[in-house]
């Protein structure tokens, strides 16, 4: 990670305030630099119904663009987690349209948004992107609702990895049943299947998945031995011109033409990413161990790499590696839909580490390097080190 200018003026932020708000968060993903920013004027009507001005359509467009397309949408806010077991596996899910910080105000390169993103959200919890974590014990009865009172389009919850009953399977192509606005279906599926699972809308899944509707469920196997730290982070590349042009901006997509300007740990861009309230640091002490669940929800393929630290592959898409077929990587590659659990010990000199696509254009916002889809591990011993007040300053953290 590199740092422009000098030392004046940093903005520090306290160990005790940085940990209390990273556990505060709870479940989670690290730091880069900016996106570049580009002049946006007046023009078309917000096709949203957001009452606000789109940005002018320029010849060549770059994601930070996307920013001057105004809506009043709600912005949306860091993900949390459900404990299904605590509901008897009951949960209503519904969708909102709302607006998605890529880059805080006060985020080295940012202000940077998606002026508009379709995010999952229930009763008791605010809109996010990704969606809500849902966590359950295997066996579970899931009753999944899915309620279509606060959008204009028809949804459906789709979940991988489970077996279920044909007509819960979430796919109108096949089951000729969606749900439509002002409807509600609840859906009624087994968690059978131990492991870490992709849930997204597959009603014209290129739009619907592609605008945000897309979270992880995880199915505990009986009698789970959770790690000293465990870390669920969600990556996805964005064509930022699809969310501008349903917002009402004057710029045309085409999934035909899909290009990639944004790429997210959990939603939000390095810096960003290592926010203790916005993002999804991980934070571990001397001696861990280790698990970060992958889950990939874009279009494109990431070769995810820890710095320092050695792992082993211990799941994929539910399944358990055996022991004999495992051995140290430093890189995993994670298709679409894809989800790959690693595991590690924390036994690397103490410091603040990246964990980030090798792609290392996916690891930039715009034309600024670093950004992107930059993860991290900071061990608590170091939180009152120089190097680390600097990257919570481009991160906007004041604690």
């Amino acid at each position: 990670m590199t740092r422009d200018g000098d030392n004046a003026g940093r903005r520090t932020a306290s160990r005790r305030g940085f940990l209390s708000a990273a556990a505060a968060l709870g479940t989670v993903g690290l730091a880069g630099c900016g996106a570049p920013r580009a002049d946006a004027g007046s023009g078309a009507e917000n096709a949203a119904g957001g009452g606000g001005e789109a940005a002018e359509q320029v010849e060549e467009w770059s994601g930070s663009d996307a920013t001057g397309v105004e809506t009043d949408h709600p912005y949306t806010s860091p993900r949390t987690t459900i404990d299904l077991d605590e509901t008897d596996g009951a949960v209503t899910m519904s969708t909102t349209p709302c607006r998605h910080k890529l880059l805080g105000d006060e985020t080295k390169g940012g202000p940077w948004e998606l002026p508009e993103v379709w995010a999952w959200q229930t009763p008791d919890t605010d809109p996010s992107v990704p969606g809500p974590l849902l966590r359950v014990t295997e066996g579970t009865e899931l009753a999944i609702t899915y309620d279509n009172s606060e959008h204009n389009r028809p949804h459906t919850f789709h979940v991988h990895g489970l077996s279920k009953s044909w007509m819960d399977d979430g796919v109108p192509t096949t089951t000729g049943r969606q749900v439509a606005p002002g409807e509600e279906y609840t859906y009624e599926i087994t968690a059978n299947q131990p492991g870490t699972h992709l849930y997204h809308c597959h009603y014209q899944t290129q739009n619907h998945l592609d605008m945000g509707m897309y979270g992880i469920l995880r199915v505990d196997p009986e009698g789970y031995e959770a790690p000293d730290k465990e870390a669920f982070m969600t990556v996805k590349d964005w064509d930022s011109r699809l969310s501008a042009s349903t917002a009402g901006g004057d710029v045309d997509f085409s999934h035909r033409d899909r290009n990639p300007d944004v790429f997210t740990v959990n939603g939000r861009c390095a810096p960003y990413t290592f926010h203790p309230e916005e993002g999804s640091p991980l934070i571990v002490e001397e001696g861990d161990r280790v698990r970060i669940h992958y889950v990939n929800a874009g279009y494109e393929s990431h070769a995810m790499h820890t710095h320092n630290h050695g792992f082993t592959v211990v799941e994929k898409d539910g399944g358990v590696i055996p022991e004999s077929a495992r051995h140290r990587e430093d890189v995993v590659p994670i298709a679409p839909a894809e989800r790959k659990t690693i595991e590690f010990t924390a036994d690397a000199d103490p410091g603040v580490y990246a964990l980030h696509c090798h792609k290392v254009n996916h690891a930039m916002n715009g034309e600024s390097y670093p950004g992107g889809m930059i993860g991290g591990m900071v061990y608590e011993s170091v939180t009152d080190s120089e190097q680390f007040a600097s990257v919570m300053e481009m991160a906007g953290y004041e604690g």
